[in-house]
C-alpha cells in the first residue's frame, strides 16, 4: 500500500545504515526553533507607526489650539467694537450700579451706628395720633394723600439735617397746604394733615404740642359741622389701608438698628463662650 511505500521511500533516504532497526526512532532530526527576529521588525513598525499617530495627535491638538485662539481674537474684536460704539454708557451704568452699592453700604453703616430710636420712637408715635385724629374726623384723609404725607416727611428729613433753611421749610408747608386745598379741593383736616404730621414729627416739644391741640381742635370743630349739617359718614370703608412711607421708613430703619445689634450680641457672646 501507500505507507509501505512511504516508508521505502524514507529508508532509501537515509541510506544504508547499520543500526539496528529498534534504535532508529533515536535518530530522527528535531524540530528547527521558532523564528523570533520577525517580531522584533513587527516591533519596530508598530513603534515607528506609535510615532506617527502621536505625531498626527500632536498635530490636530495644535489645529484646536489655533482654532480656539482664533475665536477669542475675533470675540476680543467683537467685544472691542461694542465697547467703541456703547462703551461709555456701559461704562457709566457700571459706575453707578457701583456707586450705588456703596451708598447702600455706607446708609447700612450708619443706620446700624447712628440711628436715634428713641428719636424715632418719639416720631412714629406722634405721626401716627395725628393721622389717628384725622382718619376720625375725616375718613380716607391718609388713603386719599400717601404722595402728599411722603414728600411732607422728605421735607421734614431735610430740614433735621439741615438741608433747607427754616424759612423755606415753611414755605413748602404752606405750598403743601395750598395744593391739598385749592388743587385738590380736600377739606380744611386733610388739607392740613400732611402739615401737622411733619410739624408734630420733627418739630421742637413746644411746637409738638401746639400743633397737635390746634389740629386736635380744628378736627372736633370739623367733625361738629358735619354733624350739625346732617353729613356725618356713618360708614367708613377699610379696605386697602395704607401705611405712609416715612413711617415705615422709621419703622424699617429701627428694625435694621436692633437686629444688628442683636446680631452683634450673639456674635459677641459666642466668641465669649
Amino acid at each position: 500500500g501507500g505507507a509501505e511505500d512511504d516508508e521505502e521511500a524514507k529508508k532509501e533516504a537515509r541510506g544504508e545504515s547499520t543500526m539496528p532497526e529498534r534504535f532508529r526512532y533515536l535518530t530522527k532530526e528535531a524540530p528547527d526553533p521558532p523564528l523570533r527576529w520577525p517580531l522584533f521588525v513587527a516591533l519596530a513598525f508598530l513603534v515607528y507607526a506609535w510615532r506617527a499617530v502621536l505625531f498626527e495627535l500632536s498635530n490636530w491638538r495644535k489645529a484646536a489650539l489655533g482654532i480656539v485662539s482664533f475665536v477669542g481674537y475675533l470675540f476680543k474684536l467683537a467685544l472691542a467694537l461694542v465697547f467703541h460704539f456703547i462703551g461709555d454708557p456701559i461704562t457709566s451704568i457700571i459706575r453707578c450700579i457701583e456707586t450705588a452699592l456703596y451708598a447702600i453700604r455706607a446708609l447700612h453703616s450708619a443706620i446700624v451706628a447712628y440711628t436715634p430710636v428713641p428719636e424715632l420712637n418719639t416720631i412714629i408715635l406722634l405721626a401716627s395720633a395725628v393721622l389717628a385724629i384725622a382718619e376720625v374726623a375725616s375718613p380716607n384723609s391718609v388713603n386719599s394723600q400717601t404722595h402728599l404725607l411722603t414728600v411732607s416727611g422728605l421735607i421734614g428729613y431735610a430740614a433735621v439735617c439741615g438741608y433747607i433753611l427754616e424759612p423755606f421749610f415753611w414755605t413748602l408747608l404752606l405750598l403743601l397746604y395750598g395744593f391739598s386745598r385749592f388743587v385738590k379741593k380736600k377739606d380744611n383736616v386733610s388739607s392740613a394733615l400732611p402739615v401737622a404730621a411733619v410739624l408734630a414729627a420733627v418739630g421742637e416739644p413746644w411746637v409738638r404740642v401746639l400743633v397737635i391741640a390746634l389740629y386736635l381742635a380744628l378736627s372736633i370743630s370739623h367733625h361738629s359741622k358735619k354733624v350739625s349739617n346732617g353729613k356725618e359718614e356713618v360708614e367708613v370703608v377699610m379696605a386697602n389701608r395704607r401705611l405712609p412711607m416715612p413711617l415705615l421708613v422709621a419703622a424699617f430703619t429701627i428694625g435694621i438698628h436692633l437686629a444688628a445689634k442683636w446680631a452683634g450680641y450673639r456674635h459677641l457672646t459666642w466668641k465669649i463662650v
